[in-house]
C-alpha cells in the first residue's frame, strides 16, 4: 500500500519543526542536565494541541490520525528526545482507552488528556517480567463492587507525576494471556497505591521513570478498562498502535544527530580543508543519511498501513527496531565525526547518543522485535 501523506501532514511537520527549532531545542541541554521533568514543555504541547494527535475528534483530538502523530515525534526527536516521549507516552495511555474504553471512560479522560490537563501512564513492566509481558505477577481479585489490585510496577514512564493508569493485571493465573489478564483505570488519588524511586537513568534524563507498588488498591468495577479476560488483547493491540511512534522518536534522534554531523564537518578545518571534504568523512554521512531516510520510511509506511485499519504488527515491529538501531548508529557515527568535541557535553550529539540507546530496550527490546516478525513470517 501507498505511503498516504497529505497536505495537511506536510503543514503539521513544518508547524512543528519550526516550534521544536524555536522553543524546544534550547532547552534540551538544560533538561538534559537537571534531570527534571520539563513542565513548561508538557503545557505548551498541550496548548498546542499536540498531546492527543492519536486521539478521535469526538473526543477531543484532531482525529487519531498515526501519521501525523509520527511526523510530530520525529520533529520534536530532532531537537529534545525528552520533549518528543511526552508525546509517546501519552499515546501509550490514550491507546488502551480509545481501543477497549466505554462510551463514559472515553469521554470522562480522553478530552482531558488530549489537553494535556490529565497526564497518562501505561503501567505494564513489573521486576520479574518485562520481555514476558504474561508473566506479570500483580493481581485484581473481585471484592463485591470492587477490584482488588496487588502488585509491583516497574520502570514507568511519568511514574508518581501522571494522573491516571493504564493497569494491566491477572485476574485468572491459570489463564494468564489466553483470557486471565484484564486492565484497569487507577486514578494517581486511590488508595493503596504508592510509587517507588525515581530512576536516575544514562538518557531521557528529563523523563520520570519509577516504580508503583499497589497494596489492597481497591477499583471500582467501572473503573475496569474492557472486558474482564480481554486485558492482553488490548495491551498487544496498544503495543501495535504504538511502536511506530517509538520508531519515529528513534528517527528523529538520528536526524537530529545528521543535522550536527553535517554542520560540524562544513566547519571543522583540518590539513587545510573541511573535513567534509575528505571521502571517509563523506562516505559515513551518505551512509547516515540512507540509514535515517530508510528507517523514516519504515515508520510512515507503518503509519499509513494502521491510518487504512491495516493490522501491521509485523511493520510496526519492523520500524521500532530498525528506527532504534539506525539511531544508535547514527548518533555513534556523529560523536566520531565530531570526534573530541563530539564527547563532550557541550555538543548535542552526546546526549543523542544516550538518548538513542534506550529505544532498543523499551516498548518490547529489539530481540522481541525481532521474534514477532520472525513468527509472522513462518505462521
Amino acid at each position: 500500500m501507498l505511503i498516504q501523506m497529505t497536505e495537511d501532514h506536510q503543514l503539521l511537520q513544518r508547524t512543528v519543526r519550526e516550534l521544536a527549532t524555536e522553543k524546544f531545542a534550547p532547552v534540551a541541554a538544560e533538561i538534559d542536565e537537571k534531570e527534571e521533568f520539563p513542565w513548561d514543555n508538557w503545557r505548551m504541547l498541550g496548548e498546542y494541541g499536540l498531546l492527543g494527535l492519536n486521539i478521535p475528534e469526538e473526543y477531543g483530538g484532531p482525529g487519531g490520525d498515526t501519521m501525523s502523530y509520527v511526523l510530530a515525534v520525529e520533529e520534536l526527536a530532532r531537537v529534545c528526545a525528552t520533549t518528543s516521549l511526552m508525546l509517546c507516552g501519552q499515546a501509550l495511555s490514550t491507546y488502551p482507552i480509545v481501543i477497549g474504553g466505554s462510551e463514559e471512560q472515553k469521554r470522562k479522560y480522553l478530552p482531558e488528556m488530549a489537553s494535556g490537563k490529565l497526564m497518562g501512564a501505561f503501567a505494564l513492566t513489573e521486576p520479574g517480567s518485562g520481555s514476558d509481558a504474561a508473566g506479570m505477577a500483580t493481581a485484581a481479585a473481585r471484592d463485591g463492587d470492587n477490584w482488588v489490585l496487588n502488585g509491583t510496577k516497574h520502570f514507568i514512564t511519568n511514574a508518581g507525576i501522571a494522573d491516571v493508569y493504564m493497569v494491566a493485571a491477572l485476574t485468572d493465573k491459570a489463564k494468564r494471556k489466553r483470557g486471565g489478564i484484564s486492565t484497569f483505570l487507577v486514578d494517581k488519588d486511590t488508595p493503596g497505591m504508592s510509587f517507588g524511586r525515581k530512576e536516575k537513568k544514562m538518557g531521557i534524563r528529563g523523563s520520570v521513570t519509577g516504580g508503583i507498588v499497589y497494596e489492597n488498591c481497591a477499583i471500582p468495577s467501572d473503573k475496569l478498562l474492557g472486558p474482564v479476560g480481554e486485558g492482553f488483547k488490548i495491551v498487544m493491540e496498544t503495543l501495535e498502535k504504538a511502536r511506530p511512534g517509538i520508531g519515529a522518536w528513534a528517527v528523529g534522534m538520528a536526524m537530529g544527530a545528521l543535522d550536527q554531523a553535517i554542520q560540524y564537518s562544513k566547519e571543522r578545518f583540518q590539513f587545510g580543508q573541511p573535513i567534509a571534504s575528505f571521502q571517509a568523512i563523506q562516505f559515513m554521512l551518505a551512509d547516515m543519511a540512507t540509514q535515517t531516510h530508510a528507517a523514516h520510511l519504515l515508520v510512515l509506511h507503518a503509519a499509513s498501513l494502521l491510518d487504512q485499519g491495516v493490522k501491521a504488527p509485523v511493520y510496526s515491529s519492523m520500524s521500532k527496531y530498525y528506527g532504534a538501531d539506525v539511531a544508535m548508529k547514527v548518533a555513534t557515527d556523529a560523536v566520531q565525526i565530531l570526534g573530541g568535541y563530539g564527547y563532550c557535553r557541550e555538543y548535542p550529539v552526546e546526549r543523542m547518543m544516550r538518548d538513542a540507546k534506550i529505544a532498543q530496550i523499551f516498548e518490547g527490546t529489539n530481540q522481541i522485535q525481532r521474534m514477532v516478525i520472525a513468527a509472522e513470517l513462518l505462521k
